[in-house]
């Protein structure tokens, strides 16, 4: 990927060995680099460096990755975060994606599905909804603005992350028709294989937290046991 000189990945992760992995697996693609091995480092980084994307550990000395996490997206930071997890953190995987993760992956991690992964995120990052025709769709309650990438409910901007967006943009394309979690992955997250669907359901339980009337019993996204999702416009 010749065009990487100019990307910059922040690693906020306190084990030495792994950043010296992901260095190493970099440093071919000409990927800058930043480090950082505790949350508030990570934090302060972030917001100092504005990287590219960020690849975030769950487990961190002074605050955790959750939190920065967290953080940044009330910063209003659209940057790809991926969380890197222990196999055994489940219940962190969960939250990670609720709290605006765009990814995760569980350590230890093979080198080339990180790097594959990172790639998927840093080329999407660079897509617009060109294949769109129309600059906005308008629904009852609902506008999403595809050339400014913004969304309102009831006339109120909604905050969405950049994964958030263009997973909505696209149900929201295709109106009645039933969008499988590995079309979903493929067209949103960029991936040519299909990975654990439970990122898929945690960014459809965020959306609908944000755009529906009542996310328990949702108006726009609707489930389609067995398949995927279908947005009802």
């Amino acid at each position: 990927m010749s065009s990487g000189m100019d990307r910059t990945i922040l690693i906020v992760e306190d084990d030495q060995a792994t950043r010296e992995v992901v260095a190493l697996a970099c440093a071919p693609q000409n990927y800058h680099l930043v480090e950082a091995t505790t949350g508030p480092e990570g934090l302060e980084m972030a917001r100092e460096t504005s990287p590219d994307l960020i690849i975030l550990d769950v487990n961190l000395p002074g605050m955790s990755g959750l939190d920065v996490c967290r953080r940044l997206r009330a910063d209003g930071s659209r940057v790809p975060i991926i969380m890197l997890t222990a196999k055994s953190d489940t219940i962190d995987v969960v939250v990670g994606l609720e709290l605006g993760a765009d990814d995760y992956i569980p350590k230890p991690f093979e080198v080339r599905e990180l790097m594959a992964r990172i790639g998927a995120h840093l080329r999407r990052s660079e897509i617009t909804p060109n294949e769109h025709t129309r600059d906005r769709f308008e629904f009852p309650g609902l506008t999403i603005d595809l050339r400014r990438r913004q969304v309102h409910r009831d006339g109120e901007e909604v905050a969405l992350t950049l994964t958030e967006f263009n997973l909505l943009a696209l149900l929201a394309s295709r109106p009645g028709q039933v969008m499988s979690r590995g079309e979903l992955l493929r067209r949103v997250w960029g991936y040519e294989v299909e990975i654990e669907t439970r990122t898929v359901d945690a960014h459809v339980y965020r959306l609908r937290r944000k755009i529906e009337p009542s996310s328990d019993q949702p108006t726009f996204i609707h489930s389609v046991p067995g398949i995927g999702y279908r947005f009802a416009g």
